[in-house]
Parts: C-alpha cells; sequence; structure tokens
C-alpha cells in the first residue's frame, strides 16, 4: 500500500464567511481569518490501482452521501489533471463531524494534499489551497498554520488561502467547549443560503472588509484584546443574521447561551476572554495562558459534564512517515 498519507489541522475562523457566490466552485461572498489548532486534526491516505472506490473513516466503510462527496472531490481532481484510476480513501479524523468545529477544513485540506502526492504533482501552497476549497471552503485555511486568510476573489485562481502568520508570539489559546458532537438539523451549506434571507445579511457582507483589515492589525501587533473584541463582535453578527431569516434558526442550545453570559461575567471578573461560535452550538473560548486554568475550571462548575479541549496555535498541511 503506497503511503501517501497527509495531516491538516482543522482552524477556527475569526472572521468568518457565511455565505457562497458560486456553490459549485465554493466561491465566498467574504474573505475570512483562522487560527489554525493544534487540538484538532485529520490523517488522509489516498490509496491508487484498487479494484473500486470506496471512502474509510475511523477504520469503518462510509457509504451513502458522506461516501459520494468524497469520491465524487477525488474524481473531480482526476479530471482537473487529466489523471484516473481507482482508489481508497482512508482517513483518521480527530476531530467531532458536523458540530460546527470545521472538520471539513481538515478533511478536504488533507485529502487534496494526499491526491498531490499520489499522483506526484508539483503544486504550490497557494494552488494546494484552491483543490482543497473544491472539497470545503474552511479547508482553504488549513493548508497554512498559525494564522491565515481567505482572499475571497472573483473566480477560481483568485479564491486562495494565504498566511498571514504560521508561526504567531501572541500568547493566544483556544479552549473548546463540545456541547453536543452529533450531527447538525441544518448543514453549513443550507444554513448559508437561509441566511441570504436575512435583512442583515447585506451589511454585514458590507462590514466584512474593515474587520479583515481591522484583525490583521491586531495579528500584526500582537493585541490579543482587539483580537477577541473583534471575533466575539464577528460571531455574534453571523449568528443575529441567522435570527433574522425569512425562516429564522439557531444553531445555539441552552447551554450556549449560558456559556455566552458565562464569558461575559469572566470578563467582568477581571478574567479576558472572548468567545466564538461557528455553525453549531458548541463554544470556543480565546485566551490568553494565564487565564486558561481558571476559566476551564468556571466551565466545568456550570458544565460539570462537559468535554472540554484546548488548542494553541497548529502547523500547516504535513505528510506523515507512518501509515495510518
Amino acid at each position: 500500500m503506497m503511503n501517501n498519507t497527509a495531516r491538516a489541522h482543522t482552524n477556527i475562523a475569526l472572521i468568518k464567511y457565511w455565505g457562497k457566490k458560486d456553490a459549485d466552485l465554493r466561491l465566498p461572498l467574504m474573505s475570512s481569518i483562522s487560527m489554525t489548532l493544534d487540538a484538532f486534526y485529520t490523517d488522509t491516505n489516498l490509496v491508487l490501482d484498487t479494484e473500486d472506490k470506496r471512502f474509510y473513516l475511523n477504520g469503518e466503510l462510509v457509504t451513502g452521501k458522506a461516501s459520494e462527496r468524497v469520491i465524487s472531490y477525488v474524481e473531480r481532481l482526476q479530471k482537473l489533471f487529466h489523471v484516473s484510476g481507482n482508489f481508497h480513501v482512508i482517513s483518521q479524523n480527530h476531530v467531532p463531524t458536523s458540530a460546527g468545529l470545521a472538520s471539513s477544513s481538515s478533511a478536504f485540506a488533507a485529502l487534496a494534499a494526499s491526491f498531490v502526492k499520489a499522483y506526484q504533482l508539483d503544486i504550490s501552497k497557494k494552488g494546494l489551497s484552491i483543490l482543497a476549497r473544491l472539497g470545503s471552503g474552511s479547508a482553504t485555511r488549513s493548508i497554512f498554520g498559525g494564522f491565515a486568510i481567505w482572499h475571497q476573489g472573483q473566480n477560481s485562481a483568485t479564491s486562495f488561502g494565504e498566511a498571514i502568520d504560521e508561526t504567531p508570539e501572541m500568547d493566544l489559546r483556544m479552549i473548546a467547549v463540545e456541547l453536543n458532537t452529533k450531527q447538525k438539523k441544518i448543514s453549513s451549506t443550507q444554513g448559508m443560503e437561509m441566511a441570504k434571507t436575512s435583512p442583515f445579511f447585506i451589511p454585514w457582507i458590507h462590514e466584512n472588509e474593515a474587520q479583515i483589515i481591522d484583525m490583521k492589525a491586531a495579528i500584526e501587533n500582537n493585541d490579543f484584546t482587539s483580537l477577541g473584541e473583534l471575533a466575539e463582535q464577528n460571531a455574534s453578527q453571523m449568528h443575529a443574521v441567522n435570527l433574522a431569516c425569512e425562516t429564522p434558526f439557531t444553531y445555539f442550545e441552552p447551554e450556549t447561551v449560558a456559556l455566552i453570559h458565562l464569558v461575559q461575567d469572566l470578563r467582568k471578573q477581571g478574567l479576558e476572554c472572548y468567545y466564538t461560535i461557528d455553525a453549531g452550538p458548541n463554544v470556543k473560548i480565546l485566551t490568553e495562558l494565564r487565564n486558561s486554568k481558571e476559566i476551564q475550571k468556571a466551565v466545568k462548575q456550570l458544565l460539570p459534564t462537559v468535554k472540554i479541549v484546548e488548542s494553541g496555535f497548529g502547523p500547516g498541511i504535513q505528510y506523515l512517515n507512518e501509515q495510518i
């Protein structure tokens, strides 16, 4: 078995994208900035020259829509590069799937990288980010470590990821509070379409460019406070858009709201921290290392059975020597 195993870490968007201008090419309506995380990742090996096309996830054969999405993605890349052949995709996912922890970002970044290695293609990181985007928009950013930006672009060639700082000096920790790891009822794709009916949607898009500039400045200045305030505001705006749709919806659960209040209360007590929430109920708390343990203790007092994972900065795409 050929070893083309690639590892990609998931990322958390600090300035989020929520809406597509081209669903087939996964071109976003706004640019986004993310933090790559060391605690969550996917290892994927694309094995060529097999009798049929199959997808294995965490040791089990996957069928149905999830399998079709992966197989059709690889077939799409084969057509792009005029290559062919059957294959197995073998993945180990160290991220809760479809629960708002961006599992698809690491999944398709790793798969794109494994494809490139399997076919021995000479592709730059920028080119690899474009390939990853065709599988999942957020995967564009997981090609890079530290802080990354996804430029919205106007076409496939201009919509790509880029490193802002792959080895940041900022004291930044992300505490992921896993309230629910079940598959969400409204997928991100569905949610993005529904969001377009919100009266807040267009104003939010118009604010994107200024927020991107401000977030880049916070990163360049190692300004944790500005980063946290802007990330929290951006996430709140995204979820406000959802609540104001023609058919209102929310990914929040009662515990999500309780954690928002907890973060606000901790700040008042002098423990600087901020929340961000993607398309799911799980809350991510941004803080500095010196406050991390105390914040986790407060979360456990509020929700004793909840799972908490702390992350620092993760690396960009890697190739592994061992098989998975």
